[in-house]
């Protein structure tokens, strides 16, 4: 069967049990790797961190598809929107890990998450069956209005003023991820597995990183702590491989503006994990924002009335 029929025959209209509880662990997880990046950085430069995992992770997705008997060499034309997406997933991160030295991991997680907002408004001009109704936007909001009030206290504090820098990267890398996910949708990559997708993103990221890491003058570290070596190795396999694999996986069996409203409690998740293990407090602003992001979920991804669906 090829790729392409494989796809038809198994995309699905509405988010299912599977689907939610893979994108409930890549949040969980990537909430937590915002953390564990910045709290490496003392020990590690933050493209110098990149760079290693990306390369680790395509020897990874190269051994699985060895492994698995996936080829990835096939299908034409995709190969320009590949390298477009890969270059587009470089300088997400390349802005994400540079931010991380300017601002704190819950502020840069706020302002990168933005990126389900230009997968709305993009997708649905490539993919028309992708359009969100009045009450999935009224999700969005709830799911947006959701993380600026658990991350109100970081605003208010005047914050904002000393971290400019690392905010506007953070926006940078969410406005490059919606636009990786937006060429994925609307290319012949929507048509490919999810590992050659994948392998486009991380291949060229590991072939742009380490010399990036080196023209900005960034010092390699090859002794490192035992805690940075399991943070690397985090990052590498659950994080560059088997998450976004899985990311890879779901954005190409269901509507990727349903999938990308997810990524809203990825902040919620940076937030508590900040809470766990910098002692911060949990307060009333974030009980009420994680109820905004249940309201949002629901209403992101409630299946329309049959009713509705008739008119």
């Amino acid at each position: 069967m090829t790729d392409v029929t494989a796809m038809h025959t198994s995309r699905r209209e509405h988010l299912d049990g599977q689907a939610v509880s893979l994108l409930l662990l890549c949040c969980f997880f990537w909430g937590f790797q915002q953390v564990l990046v910045k709290a490496t950085l003392p020990e590690l430069p933050p493209i110098f961190q990149a760079a290693v995992r990306f390369v680790g992770a395509t020897i990874l997705l190269w051994l699985w598809c060895r492994w698995r008997g996936i080829p990835l060499r096939g299908t034409g034309g995709t190969l320009v929107p590949g390298l477009l997406a890969g270059a587009l997933f470089a300088l997400e991160f390349t802005c994400m890990n540079i931010g991380l030295q300017y601002t704190t991991a819950s502020r840069l997680t706020v302002f990168m998450y933005t990126s389900p907002f230009w997968v709305a408004l993009l997708v649905p001009l490539f993919v028309p069956t992708e359009r969100l109704r009045p009450r999935q936007w009224l999700g969005l909001a709830c799911a947006f209005v959701a993380v600026i009030v658990a991350l109100w206290d970081g605003f208010s504090q005047g914050g904002a003023g000393r971290t400019w820098r690392g905010d506007l990267l953070g926006l940078a890398a969410g406005l490059f991820w919606g636009l990786t996910t937006v060429v994925i949708r609307s290319t012949r990559l929507s048509t490919i597995s999810a590992e050659r997708t994948l392998m486009y993103q991380v291949a060229v990221s590991a072939a742009t990183l380490p010399a990036l890491s080196l023209a900005l003058g960034e010092s390699w570290q090859w002794q490192w702590s035992s805690f940075a070596a399991t943070s690397i190795a985090l990052q590498t396999v659950v994080g560059a491989f088997a998450s976004y694999l899985a990311w890879m996986w779901l954005l190409s069996r269901y509507p990727a503006t349903k999938v990308s409203a997810f990524v809203f409690l990825t902040p919620l998740f940076a937030l508590l994990f900040g809470a766990l293990w910098l002692g911060e407090t949990i307060t009333l602003q974030l009980v009420v924002a994680l109820a905004l992001v249940a309201v949002g979920m629901v209403l992101v991804n409630r299946k329309p009335s049959a009713a509705k669906i008739e008119n």
